[in-house]
């Protein structure tokens, strides 16, 4: 995918909560933790990515977590960043998984006694997920894109077994030697297809959601880091519109005294 040497200025606004539709179900060991962490954080760090789909109503591409949290709080209104799937910012991919702190003869039990796990004969990459072990041969899920809330429900089936059993990390590579070596006490690892944008609008419409930690989307101009302050967020006293006003002003004053940075490097961050 092709796109300009330098991004736009990121599209940040502040919606409300309740129009913020998410795509994936939200991960109780994130979330959890991120609820007590936000009724004491002074700023909402990192804005979630969403992605307009009419009558002021938005797609959440990346932060569900963050939303969940905001709405267990009672926040009506959220700092987001607004993209476009047609603007040639965002690149959908999928994350994997690595799992680990669990027994692989346990896990391959449970997954014996779901009927879409067979052995890897015949894969369909489209259509399967792979399950990778370092000392036993290769299994899939069948996840057939007849229909949307099938496969979906299918793969929601299948990670809940070990999101509620073991520790469950993203990554975005495909090699399971490089992961072998990075996860040393990795039980599985979990490659899952591919996705398209029109998926994802279709699960957040129809509820026909995905597991969470699956959809991967690369935005080229990504705000982060932004450190809104709350307070302006949940003030009572402020419509939308003047909360939006005052985002500007703050946003004009950041970029005024050279307190914004562009980086077009791919980068990893270690402060997580």
């Amino acid at each position: 995918m092709s796109h300009s040497a330098h991004s736009p200025t990121p599209d940040l606004r502040i919606v409300e909560t309740s129009h913020l539709h998410a795509h994936e179900e939200h991960d109780n060991q994130r979330s959890s933790p991120l609820i007590e962490r936000l009724r004491l954080e002074p700023t909402i760090i990192n804005p979630p990515l969403v992605a307009p789909i009419g009558d002021d109503q938005f797609v959440i591409l990346d932060g569900a977590n963050r939303v969940h949290s905001f709405n267990a709080l009672g926040f009506a209104h959220m700092l987001v960043q607004v993209v476009s799937y047609d603007s040639g910012q965002v690149e959908l991919r999928s994350w994997h998984h690595v799992i680990s702190h669990w027994h692989g003869e346990a896990f391959r039990d449970q997954l014996s006694r779901l009927r879409t796990v067979t052995s890897a004969h015949d894969f369909d990459p489209a259509a399967s997920v792979r399950i990778l072990f370092p000392d036993h041969p290769e299994m899939r899920v069948d996840a057939p894109s007849v229909s949307l809330h099938e496969r979906n429900a299918i793969l929601r089936e299948f990670v809940a077994i070990y999101q509620q059993n073991a520790t469950l990390n993203r990554t975005a590579s495909a090699d399971p030697n490089e992961v072998w070596q990075l996860y040393p006490q990795a039980l599985a690892f979990v490659l899952f297809p591919s996705y398209h944008p029109t998926d994802i609008i279709i699960a957040a419409q129809e509820g026909a959601f995905l597991p969470p930690g699956i959809s991967r989307h690369i935005v080229h101009g990504r705000a982060i880091r932004v450190n809104y302050p709350l307070h302006l967020l949940r003030d009572p006293k402020n419509s939308l519109s003047e909360k939006n006003k005052s985002l500007q002003i703050w946003l004009q004053h950041k970029l005024e005294n050279r307190q914004v940075r562009y980086y077009a490097e791919a980068t990893y961050q270690f402060d997580e």
